[in-house]
């Protein structure tokens, strides 16, 4: 028996020496493959109060990404800890945590991690009443968020901006931020975002006095919390409600108010009491771990007290058992060993399939930045034709000259026309279009489209015909303008394909549930028709029915790809139906919310108003380095009776601006030296209130935001319709506003 008995000792001991480096191996190999995970459930555990088993998974996790030098994870770790702590009000803890997970996600390419490492250190400066250092936190956090898709944090992220604003007393700018997260918070179904924006747009309504407006938006934030379940929320809601109902007078309200909040507040004390704080934890694993070391001893005493038979019993068994742990060692080593192998192949598909969404990316990035470069310096040499083929046609040209430069006319608007087709699909694809809501009316809107293509389909003896619903309203809250592009296109797309026919614009309801409105926009066509194979692919980019039909009817093939993507972008679908010979009908079904008010905004002629002014005394500084472009601007201006001096570089721009009073200054944006933003942030240090223009060929919404912290009043992009650059002129000139009847 003795002998067996060291059999098996020699057998486990050389089992162990041979397995134990293989399994280390293996060990980290799973590790690595498994720190993500773990740390994601540990984030979990934070948010849902479980701070103690939190605690003890990042201490393991700290532990293992520190023998296995995976930087990336251990600061993630790092930064972890400081949420954990700032959940538990230990802000000092948090901070020496979060400055760790910084320092390390600083000396590695990280962006991601580092702008949440950087919004936890935001939450931190905020509870330490730091606003100004939190508000740069959060903004540089947020505009990484943005970049990479990351939704959620996004609307976090500039719902703390929001916040933080509020404290900083800039109501305005977090008021544009609120409605923002609003906006957010409704398309991607984020009711506890929403809630907590309502009840601070409420807190913004209530410092600036608009009781009855804080009221509304209070009671939203209230109805919304209640519905989800958030005391928090709710606790915030009364608090403000007990506010405005103190400013009301209704001091009745005011106090059911206040013992909501009262109640409130003891629900949520009780919850926190309950939970289990890492210092507590501490205690309660020192008494579990002496409880054990009793319960053990005394297990020791009694089974020295057994009896010897039940002792042999006992060893026998154990040999057994030894002898089926080691055929289980074998076993899991054999299968270590093959889920090593097969974990070894997913990181690698990983990897690969990793490099390869890069390679998209970059590739993505790459057209998007080479299309704004070309598209930009193709508008500067653009501002010229168009500008200059409008004067010579104003200048009475000899007879045989008009046809030449209406023609020239023509093949400069046609190369906008692309050139801004391009620019869109570029932002669609980019996905920085963006809905912008406002009230219209659909039937006036369609009617205006018809009226603005009508003169092409009487060029080709076309009529079009518009049905409108009787069931539908006319009045709805959308995005208008990126319905007025759809039907520009479509109808556009149906003039082009037919000839000696007919067009019918039907627009009909679906169904309708309360004020939302399911309608279908039609336009059918007795034109060519489109074949089976190419309606694949009618709503790609460049894609057109043949060779000889581009050349027959020209067009750039990108229109029917523009309104693809708005629609997605409205949420909606299109379909079409077509046959050879017999014409084409295009479907788009989308939703649409009926509006009460309604807005019309009687139309200025500028051009005459303009002429009105007493202009003798206005000063303008055109600053524009293209001497054509500097020739062009000045005519137009010299048209309208005003005079302005022009100069060719930011530096000398700065120096007029201190040495002359001018009323406005045309600021063109690349120059040589200094920019046209750098010279405008030059004439904001001493002078606010002087009305700057950038005058520029770069596209609006990829600068804006930049033009705006400049310091410029507004933006005019070339080439420019000269009825906008006088409207906006006469609007800085003068103290008048358009004409608005409700």
């Amino acid at each position: 028996m003795s002998q067996f008995k060291y059999c098996i000792f020699v057998f486990l001991v050389l089992n162990s020496f041979l397995s134990f480096p293989q399994q280390i191996e293996d060990d980290v190999e799973i590790r690595r493959n498994e720190i993500a995970f773990k740390i994601s459930d540990t984030k979990l555990k934070i948010q849902n109060g479980n701070f103690d088993v939190a605690l003890k998974n990042l201490e393991n996790l700290l532990s293992e990404t520190e023998k296995i030098n995976d930087k990336k994870s251990q600061a993630i770790v790092l930064s972890n800890f400081s949420d954990l702590y700032l959940a538990t009000e230990n802000i000092e803890s948090a901070e020496t945590y979060i400055f760790k997970a910084i320092s390390i996600q600083n000396n590695i390419d990280d962006p991601l991690n580092l702008a949440i490492s950087r919004f936890i250190h935001g939450k931190i400066k905020f509870k330490k009443l730091e606003f100004k250092t939190a508000l740069d936190l959060f903004n540089s956090s947020r505009t990484i968020f943005k970049e990479q898709g990351l939704d959620k944090m996004y609307v976090e992220a500039t719902f703390k901006v929001a916040k933080t604003l509020i404290e900083l007393n800039k109501l305005n700018e977090a008021n544009l931020l609120l409605d923002e997260v609003i906006l957010l918070s409704k398309t991607y179904d984020y009711k506890d975002l929403h809630s907590a924006a309502l009840n601070n747009i409420g807190l913004i309504a209530f410092k600036e006095t608009k009781l009855e407006k804080a009221l509304t938006q209070t009671k939203k934030g209230l109805q919304l919390s209640v519905t989800i379940n958030d005391l928090t929320l709710q606790k915030e809601s009364n608090q403000i409600l007990g506010l405005i109902y103190e400013a009301l007078g209704s001091y009745e309200l005011q106090a059911k108010s206040l013992k909501s909040y009262i109640n409130l507040d003891d629900s949520l004390a009780k919850i926190e009491k309950e939970r289990t704080y890492p210092e507590k934890e501490n205690t309660k694993q020192i008494i579990a771990e002496k409880d054990a070391i009793i319960e053990n001893q005394e297990s020791e005493l009694i089974e020295k007290k057994e009896t010897t038979s039940l002792a042999r019993l006992i060893t026998i068994l154990s040999v057994a058992l030894i002898t089926i742990l080691s055929l289980l060692t074998l076993s899991l080593y054999k299968n270590n060993n093959i889920r090593l192998k097969t974990n070894n192949m997913l990181y690698k598909k990983n990897e690969e399939l990793l490099t390869e969404k890069e390679r998209a990316e970059i590739a993505a990035k790459t057209k998007s930045n080479f299309l704004s470069t070309v598209t930009h310096e193709l508008r500067t040499p653009l501002y010229a034709v168009t500008g200059l083929t409008k004067m010579l046609l104003e200048e009475n040209p000899k007879p045989d000259q008009i046809q030449h430069l209406k023609s020239l006319q023509f093949s400069g608007d046609y190369l906008l026309t692309f050139i801004n087709d391009i620019l869109q699909i570029n932002k669609i694809e980019a996905n920085k279009v963006e809905l912008d809501p406002e009230i219209f009316n659909l039937k006036t809107k369609v009617e205006n489209v018809v009226a603005a293509l009508n003169n092409s389909a009487m060029d080709n003896n076309t009529l079009i015909h518009i049905e409108y619903d009787t069931n539908l309203p006319y009045v709805f809250d959308g995005d208008q303008l990126k319905i007025s592009q759809i039907l520009i296109n479509l109808i556009g797309n149906s003039i082009k394909f037919t000839k000696d026919g007919d067009i019918w614009v039907r627009v009909t309801q679906l169904k309708k549930t309360k004020k939302n409105h399911f309608i279908r926009i039609e336009v059918e066509d007795n034109g060519i028709g489109i074949t089976k194979e190419k309606q694949e692919h009618m709503f790609e980019s460049f894609s057109q029915g043949s060779v000889q039909i581009n050349r027959k009817y020209g067009g750039t093939g990108l229109g029917l790809s523009i309104v693809k993507g708005l629609i997605d972008i409205l949420k909606g679908k299109i379909y079409l139906k077509s046959e050879i010979g017999k014409g084409t009908s295009f479907f788009i079904e989308l939703s649409i919310t009926e509006s009460e008010k309604t807005v019309k905004v009687k139309k200025r002629n500028y051009s005459e108003d303009i002429i009105k002014l007493d202009l003798k005394d206005v000063k303008i500084l055109v600053v524009e380095d293209n001497k054509i472009n500097q020739m062009i601007t000045k005519k137009i201006l010299n048209k309208m009776a005003l005079n302005c001096d022009v100069i060719d570089n930011g530096e000398e721009a700065v120096e007029m601006v201190k040495e002359t009073s001018y009323n406005i200054v045309l600021m063109d944006i690349h120059m040589p030296g200094i920019s046209g933003i750098e010279a405008t942030k030059r004439i904001r240090s001493f002078d606010k209130d002087l009305t700057i223009f950038a005058l520029t060929a770069v596209t609006l919404e990829d600068k804006m935001q930049e033009f705006d912290e400049a310091g410029f009043n507004d933006i005019i992009s070339k080439p420019f319709k000269q009825e906008d650059f006088e409207k906006k002129l006469y609007l800085t000139l003068s103290d008048d506003k358009p004409i608005t009847i409700a």
